[in-house]
């Protein structure tokens, strides 16, 4: 019986006749699928690239213009980025700025296989900076922002122009954003450029002498000084227009005071181009004639030829503008002491306190503390018959001063940018808003001591004089209206506000009610602390006293308190406390006469105050 294979020699027989040639014809079979597929698919991937090669041309060609038109001046970046994974496989990511060449072109060798595994995008972006164009640059000039994307397939050869070179590390140039800066307090314009008169010619005959232009007065501060005007030529039927009211507010800018001046109306000067005539002539003259700047143009040069003071600007109002602005207020506060008599007025009201004191219609308004229509301020403002021009002025001052605080306590000064526009229909004016608002700050901020009022006295600044036409006027004394412009001209010093700062407090020792106001109220506007304490301990004081707890001579205020109050040396009691509440008291009685005003009515034991 023959003998049986091995199992060994089966086993080698199985791999060598079965197993192997089995593995080498799977081989081959695999190898040439492999092959087929290799060959289909690069058949397929040149059919995409043909059928989109006009794609192709199409995003080139828009590409094209954002590099070649770029202008160097403009600053920009353009961005490209392109994820690539060829084999070997690489990822470039760059930021290139542009390159202008005339030939621009990218080519890639036909060995050269990219493959696209993602989404990759090529976006061309132009990035501006914030830095202002020329304006003679057109918007054609300033390229687009380009958003391209394309999902190519591999590509063997592909001439892609333009031309893109990339730099190794690229700088993006920013320019800051501007910032706007709004000032809290607007600038100031330049003050209007000064005008000076012409001189008469020599040997010119008048009325009387013209005098020669005087000096002008030192500026040793930054003053911007305004004009009040006030006519009455909606009640005249003569066509003229005389401004009877004028009064200088001077604003010091630097020492955050103001000074106010009176005007006499019948202040007899020398008017450029009409010789001597009243002041109060002069702008209806310069409107009449057009006079550079009308008006105020003329009165500007009329008054600083005789008094040596240049007006900035000019605000003139009429008598039911001036009604109206009191009455848009609510009234004034006003504090008379000054008892005054006149008959009623055209275009003002009789004030409700005032009685008839005559069977002619003549008027009394008793020394009191009133709240004034804008009709009976009028009446208050412009009554003269018992008093003067001069004394007209002081209480056209007061009346000021009355409207300044009530526009304060009631918050309306803040509130004047968007008043000015109903403003400017009452109040005819060259001044602007930008004007305005620089000078708000120092009425928002101004105290009742830091105003002071400057008058004209009549035989000290002026002399009467009766020209040939019969009519009354006051020819100025140079010498102490030099004096005048220049006190006007000066602040007054930190040891005067000093002195002033005393505290007072004023008592009523009378039945007349409101007295203890009255006097508080005129101690104030002189930059005293008067308090208003109301009826003392009794009320039939005949006199009025005033008790000096200070005990001091020299800076005391108790000489100026005494004066202003009319308080004789015999009524003043000096009662050293070294813990006084306040510096001084005053006690007011029955003949209490603060009026100073010559020509005015006085009064006697009270008794003008009575009402019928």
């Amino acid at each position: 019986m023959p003998n049986k294979p091995s199992r060994l020699r089966r086993f080698l027989r199985f791999m060598v006749t079965r197993f192997i040639p089995g593995l080498l014809i799977l081989g081959i079979l695999w190898s040439g699928y492999r092959a087929a597929s290799a060959v289909a698919s690069h058949i397929s991937e040149i059919s995409l690239a043909s059928s989109r090669a006009a794609a192709y041309a199409q995003t080139a060609t828009a590409i094209a213009p954002t590099i070649t038109t770029h202008t160097p001046a403009q600053t920009a970046t353009l961005r490209a980025t392109a994820t690539n994974t060829p084999s070997p496989t690489f990822t470039a990511t760059t930021i290139p700025s542009a390159t202008n060449t005339s030939t621009p072109t990218l080519t890639w060798t036909p060995t050269l296989t990219l493959t696209f595994t993602a989404t990759p995008q090529i976006v061309a972006q132009l990035f501006m900076t914030n830095t202002p164009q020329s304006t003679t640059e057109s918007a054609a000039t300033t390229p687009p922002l380009l958003l391209a994307t394309n999902t190519p397939p591999s590509i063997s050869t592909a001439t892609i122009p333009p031309t893109i070179a990339a730099t190794a590390t690229p700088t993006l140039t920013s320019t800051p954003t501007p910032t706007v800066t709004i000032e809290a307090t607007p600038t100031a314009r330049p003050l209007p450029t000064l005008f000076v008169p012409e001189a008469p010619e020599a040997g010119q005959v008048d009325v009387t002498a013209i005098p020669p232009a005087v000096e002008f007065v030192p500026r040793d501060y930054d003053l911007v000084n305004i004009i009040l005007l006030g006519t009455d030529a909606e009640i005249t039927d003569d066509g003229s227009l005389r401004t009877d009211t004028m009064i200088i507010v001077s604003i010091n800018r630097t020492t955050g005071t103001v000074a106010m001046l009176s005007l006499p109306r019948d202040l007899f000067v020398y008017i450029p181009d009409l010789g001597m005539q009243r002041l109060n002539v002069a702008y209806g003259y310069g409107e009449a004639v057009g006079w550079t700047d009308g008006g105020f143009g003329l009165l500007r040069q009329t008054i600083l030829y005789n008094l040596g003071i240049n007006i900035h600007y000019y605000a003139l109002i009429d008598l039911s503008g001036f009604e109206q602005i009191i009455d848009s207020i609510g009234g004034v506060n006003l504090a008379v002491d000054c008892a005054i008599q006149d008959y009623p007025l055209i275009g003002a009201d009789l004030p409700a306190s005032a009685f008839r004191a005559t069977e002619d219609g003549l008027y009394t308004l008793p020394v009191g503390f009133y709240r004034m229509t804008g009709g009976e301020a009028l009446w208050y403002a412009r009554s003269r018959t018992n008093s003067s021009d001069f004394d007209r002025g002081r209480r056209q001052q007061q009346l000021l001063r009355a409207i300044w605080r009530a526009a304060r306590d009631q918050g309306l000064l803040a509130q004047a940018p968007s008043l000015w526009n109903d403003a400017i229909q009452i109040v005819e004016t060259d001044l602007q808003l930008d004007d305005m608002l620089g000078l708000l700050p120092f009425a928002l901020n101004l105290e009742s001591g830091s105003i002071e009022s400057f008058r004209f006295a009549r035989l000290y600044h002026t002399t009467p004089w009766t020209p040939p036409d019969g009519s009354n006027v006051q020819l100025p004394i140079p010498e102490t209206v030099r004096e005048l412009m220049v006190d006007f001209y000066t602040p007054p010093t930190e040891s005067q506000i000093t002195v002033e700062r005393a505290s007072i407090a004023v008592y009523n020792g009378t039945a007349n009610p409101d007295w203890d106001r009255v006097a508080a109220d005129r101690l104030n506007w002189e930059g005293f602390n008067a308090v208003t304490s109301g009826v003392a301990d009794r009320t039939d004081y005949a006199d009025t006293t005033i008790i000096d707890y200070t005990g001091t001579e020299k800076g005391s205020s108790l000489e100026a308190v005494a004066r202003l109050l009319n308080v004789r040396a015999e009524n003043v009691l000096i009662e050293p406390d070294p813990n006084r509440t306040v510096d001084f008291e005053v006690i007011i009685g029955s003949g209490y006469n603060s009026c100073s005003e010559g020509g005015v009515l006085p009064v006697e034991g009270g008794e003008a105050t009575a009402t019928p």
